[in-house]
């Protein structure tokens, strides 16, 4: 659990919390960026860089009225106004070209996240940074990115309740595809091998067993080529656990 800790206007003392899952999202945002936040929900990840020093100015974005109301409330109460702007929008629509530098959208599947960044091309050219925690799909994220000129350049996994997450920093410039199981692991936590790796690899095992079950119970099913192809997805990353 990190905490940041800052004085409103009053003098008060507030207290920013970001379980494991947003720490690792906010080690990878510039220091000094001009940052905005997708989904933002209650804007605990702005408030804290805020308070931590880390990013001069922030737009939280939400595309509900519900969280939306409640970001603004949350920074009002955290006195932030000034630091941090809460707008209602869908995804990077709501941030002008070269308003910011430094992008997150954790909490949503990598499919969503591509889509977002699809639709925020013109926002995304002035954009230097990319930290982005799919909840699912991260190797179709990972391809979204190479295939439109970023590259990963670092990565981490966290785990937050009972829950192994990964997180993505993601930068312009065109670099080759990773291998396709790399792509599933993550080609930088393959090179840094951090500890919750072998972890992070077994229950990509399992989430493709899994699917290979449900598939067996057709023999249409099983003699289709996404079968093959998934029996060899769990060959490949069963070998990626020895090292």
């Amino acid at each position: 659990m990190m905490k940041a800790v800052r004085q409103d206007e009053k003098g008060a003392v507030t207290v920013q919390e970001l379980d494991e899952r947003l720490a690792a999202v906010a080690a990878f945002v510039p220091l000094g960026a001009r940052f905005a936040d997708i989904g933002a929900d209650h804007a605990k990840l702005p408030l804290a860089l805020v308070a931590m020093e880390r990013i001069a100015h922030a737009v939280a974005v939400e595309v509900n009225e519900g969280p939306f109301a409640a970001a603004e409330r949350a920074v009002r109460l955290a006195g932030c106004t000034a630091a941090v702007e809460v707008r209602l929008g869908d995804g990077l629509s709501a941030i002008r070209p070269g308003e910011v530098d430094a992008v997150a959208v954790a909490g949503m599947g990598g499919s969503l996240i591509a889509r977002i960044l699809t639709d925020g091309a013109a926002v995304l050219q002035e954009v230097k940074a990319l930290i982005l925690q799919p909840q699912s799909d991260a190797a179709e994220l990972r391809a979204w990115l190479y295939a439109h000129d970023w590259h990963i350049a670092d990565e981490s996994l966290a785990l937050a309740g009972g829950r192994i997450y990964e997180v993505l920093l993601a930068k312009p410039g065109r670099e080759d595809f990773p291998a396709p199981i790399l792509l599933e692991i993550g080609p930088l936590l393959w090179q840094k091998k951090p500890p919750l790796l072998r972890a992070h690899i077994e229950h990509l095992i399992l989430r493709a067993r899994r699917a290979a079950l449900g598939m067996e119970k057709s023999a249409r099913a099983k003699e289709s080529a996404a079968y093959r192809a998934l029996k060899e997805k769990i060959a490949s990353l069963k070998e990626r656990l020895i090292w």
